[in-house]
């Protein structure tokens, strides 16, 4: 008799009632096939199979499920489980955060813990030629300068199309000069003024570098600017003795530039007591009456030498006199 009776997968006691559950290839007594977390009876219910244990749906949801990238919510039985490496998705939470297009089936990419169609993650994050700014596409042949790319048709002269020859996608020397960048590929040498557009050596020099207003060369180091204009330092120069005036005083008469001396030599007033220029420099101040002009100091009297700056005074022919004095000699002796 012992042989005819099943044994229950839990209990392992014999089942003498004619009513038991058959289930994962093995007898159970009706009260003993439950979840194997809850112990509710999985008797004619859906249920899991779990390391060899049945487990009710609502234990293997709470338990064994992973929760959607997305929405967050615990993906149960009833969705099917997207995972791409450590990440999950609702398969209708699978879509391009960009776009929103479905991803199912199609090539996809992961960035920021966000999932992207091929279209938008090129659009976002793949590396782009500085010059057409078009996608990098796979083995592809480029020049490369830090995060800086140019497909090797792209990278060429911007006036007269010069491009590399035997390019090996590296750059072999680079510098930098007045803020402009220089890439030597080869033996050409590239030059890029703005982070943007390429020009050759000989094509830069001709048409952005900027010259010397007077000699016309290049300015490879610091100039001077003198009405907008560019200097050589040593090509700045007075226009009457060509003394250099980078870091001197000077002034300008009909756009030429002139070293304080000659400017006060050539075109400045001249006192009417010292005869010497005024020229104003180190803040002298002068004095004009009758078309004549004085320096502050040397406005005195003729006669007691007094200061006559900020004073009342009398003309004598060609003296200036002051009031006492004027007064004593109208008078004449006591």
């Amino acid at each position: 008799m012992r042989m005819l009776k099943p044994r229950c997968g839990l209990c392992e006691e014999l089942i003498f009632s004619g009513s038991y559950i058959r289930a994962l290839n093995s007898e159970w007594h009706l009260n003993h096939f439950s979840c194997w977390h809850c112990d509710v009876s999985l008797n004619g219910k859906r249920y899991v199979l779990t390391d060899d244990h049945p487990c009710c749906i609502s234990c293997y949801e709470e338990n064994f499920t992973n929760r959607c990238r997305v929405c967050t919510n615990k993906i149960g039985l009833d969705s099917r489980d997207i995972s791409y490496k450590d990440q999950h998705w609702h398969e209708s939470c699978f879509t391009c955060f960009r776009c929103s297009l479905s991803l199912l089936e199609k090539a996809f990419a992961v960035k920021h813990e966000k999932s992207y169609c091929e279209v938008c993650y090129d659009r976002e994050f793949s590396s782009r030629c500085e010059s057409c700014e078009e996608v990098f596409q796979p083995g592809t042949r480029k020049i490369q300068y830090k995060s800086k790319q140019w497909h090797d048709s792209c990278f060429h002269c911007k006036v007269c199309k010069t491009k590399v020859e035997e390019i090996d996608g590296r750059t072999s020397s680079v510098g930098i000069a007045k803020d402009v960048l220089i890439i030597k590929v080869g033996s050409k040498s590239f030059i890029i003024p703005n982070d943007k557009d390429i020009y050759c050596v000989r094509c830069f020099e001709d048409k952005i570098a900027t010259k010397c207003t007077k000699c016309k060369n290049i300015l490879t180091t610091g100039g001077v600017t003198f009405r907008n204009e560019p200097w050589h330092k040593e090509c700045f120069v007075c226009v009457h003795c060509n003394g250099q005036l980078a870091g001197q005083k000077f002034a300008s008469r009909e756009d030429k530039p002139y070293c304080a001396v000659c400017f006060g030599e050539l075109f400045a007033k001249r006192c009417a007591s010292c005869s010497q220029p005024i020229t104003g420099q180190g803040g002298t101040r002068f004095i004009s009456f009758e078309g004549r002009h004085w320096h502050s100091m040397c406005f005195i009297c003729a006669l007691c030498q007094k200061s006559m700056a900020g004073k009342g005074f009398i003309t004598d022919g060609e003296d200036i006199i002051c009031p006492d004095c004027a007064k004593d000699k109208l008078m004449g002796p006591g």
